[in-house]
């Protein structure tokens, strides 16, 4: 029997995704400075203020303040009736020196021997239902957002854009799990605002359909025949959107996991990546687990694959891993033979996670948007400040995670 499966997607305005980004980029910054960092940053914002907490270990000084009002004026939180604006709000700083407790735990005299992090179970997904790997809905959720802040920023087609949006989309799939058609898209975007909220709403709805909708279609043109004149469009449903951004609603670090990643496809082990080191497994299992998926289905094990790793604190070794494909196996095999062969493929200990992903880099930054996962690896130069003068210029590879790096690996080792 068809059915319509959902996920949404917000924008790197929305208050969770700014705490997210600033939280980042403090990540990036440390890591810049002293690629040996501990770090596990919070942020918290709201009208006019910003609360920075967490702990740190590193040889490294920065000016987290400069740090958090850089990625607010970057995102777009620049003028003063926003009640949010990058220059004027406070910003609290609580961050301080991580527990030693915790410490020895994970840092060890072999670095092949680094603990993880924290205990918890990690989850990675894929599946080919799209050219990158990624559940549709979620893909498409995304893009919408991307596109809108593109326009915003262009301030052309569309004048009237505020930073924050949320978008949602419900797709229609057939009984052999096909998608086949969007059923409704859900776009709430903060705008500047009107006289008349009657004419307000018909505009913002005339040019999401008849503008934003056509270059979705243009940029994803393998997904154009899902677009249909039936699709139940609810724009801006609540009405006005004046308020918005971090005065319209508190944001925290890590409240954004599920857009962060499979957009409710897969399973979620419940921890967040922003604002954490790659020591803390939460995020690097999470990355490496995805990269396990995304290669499996790429090199034709299965069509659909979700992969479980979890850990114990300060323990290297996980406690297992767990394959599920569906019922989508191309293999002979059980779920747990195809587990036992991604086991010897794969190192899965924390400090090899770190070393074939890369993740001891400045690379955190562009994950804190629009998703961790389904994004396309690229070699960038960034340039760092820090106190007293010193820059610290980096060139680093971006979402390691996604690349197929290990499809003939596997083809050799599952014979295909």
């Amino acid at each position: 029997m068809a059915y319509l499966f959902t996920s949404e997607s917000v924008s790197e305005g929305h208050p969770d995704k700014i705490a997210d980004q600033i939280s980042d980029a403090l990540i990036d910054n440390f890591l810049a400075f002293d690629a040996d960092s501990k770090v596990a940053c919070e942020t918290l914002v709201t009208t006019g203020q910003v609360i920075l907490a967490g702990e740190v270990k590193s040889n490294t000084y920065l000016d987290v303040q400069q740090i958090a009002r850089d990625v607010i004026r970057k995102i777009g939180y620049t003028k003063s009736e926003y009640m949010f604006e990058a220059n004027s709000c406070g910003i609290l700083s609580a961050i301080h020196e991580q527990s030693a407790d915790i410490n020895q735990g994970v840092d060890r005299k072999s670095p092949e021997e680094q603990g993880a992090g924290d205990q918890g179970m990690m989850f990675g997904y894929a599946t080919n239902e799209t050219e990158n790997y990624m559940p549709l809905a979620l893909d498409l959720s995304h893009s919408l957002l991307r596109e809108l802040a593109a326009l915003r920023r262009e301030n052309k087609e569309i004048t009237y854009l505020r930073p924050d949006a949320k978008s949602q989309v419900t797709l229609e799939y057939s009984d052999d799990n096909t998608p086949i058609r969007i059923d409704a898209i859900v776009i709430s975007t903060q705008h500047d605002d009107f006289d008349e909220e009657a004419a307000m709403l018909a505009k913002i709805k005339k040019d999401i359909v008849e503008i934003l909708i056509p270059r979705i279609i243009a940029k994803n043109p393998e997904h154009a025949h899902l677009f249909n004149d039936k699709i139940n469009y609810h724009i801006n449903p609540t009405g006005k959107f004046v308020i918005g951004g971090p005065h319209g609603d508190t944001g925290l670090t890590g409240r954004k996991i599920i857009v962060d990643t499979y957009g409710g496809k897969g399973a979620h082990g419940g921890g967040a990546f922003s604002g954490k080191d790659p020591s803390k497994v939460d995020r690097s299992a999470a990355y490496a687990t995805r990269h396990i998926a995304k290669n499996l289905v790429a090199a034709g094990v299965a069509d659909e694959i979700l992969v479980q790793v979890s850990y114990a604190i300060g323990v290297a070794e996980p406690m297992g891993i767990f394959i599920e494909t569906y019922g989508t196996s191309k293999v002979n095999l059980t779920n747990g033979e195809i587990a036992k062969k991604v086991e010897a493929i794969f190192d899965m200990r924390p400090y090899f996670i770190e070393q074939r992903l890369k993740l001891r880099n400045p690379i955190y930054s562009e994950t804190a948007a629009y998703g961790h996962m389904g994004r396309t690896p690229e070699v960038v130069t960034k340039t760092f400040s820090a106190p007293g003068g010193d820059e610290k210029t980096v060139t680093v590879e971006l979402f390691t995670w996604e690349k197929l790096d290990y499809v003939d690996q596997i083809k050799t080792a599952f014979g295909l």
